[in-house]
């Protein structure tokens, strides 16, 4: 099975930027979606972006701040964060799709792989 393993999470002002990372163990084909996703405390885990192909898919709350990108030859997968807001806070993992399923259309159930998560604070 495939490791993903998180990182670039932390605390920042709000207006800042930050860039996840998501390096993943073994090799992805570019047509694994991959996805970001977002749980803050007492909400359930949300879509925030994924990736498959030449197809990304965005969250309406991240749109034009958020934008999700990949290099297949270092198998890793970011996420830049632009104009964060304190209600982007949370904890976000990223998670792999070894089904050939489109990035628009991935459910969460259908990720197999997931990463163990970055702390995102934004907070003056």
């Amino acid at each position: 099975q495939v490791q993903l393993v998180e990182s670039g999470g932390g605390l920042v002002q709000p207006g800042g930027s930050l860039r996840l990372s998501c390096a993943a163990s073994g090799s992805m084909l570019s047509i694994n979606a991959m996805g970001w996703y977002r749980q803050a405390p007492g909400k359930q885990r949300e879509l925030v972006a994924s990736i498959s192909g030449g197809s990304t898919n965005y969250a309406d709350s991240v749109k034009g701040r958020f934008t999700i990108s990949r290099d297949n030859a270092k198998n890793t997968v970011y996420l830049q964060m632009d104009s964060l807001k304190p209600e982007d806070t949370a904890v976000y993992y990223c998670a792999l799709s070894l089904r050939g399923i489109s990035s628009l259309t991935v459910s969460e159930n259908q990720y197999d792989s997931w990463g163990q998560g970055t702390q995102v604070t934004v907070s003056s």
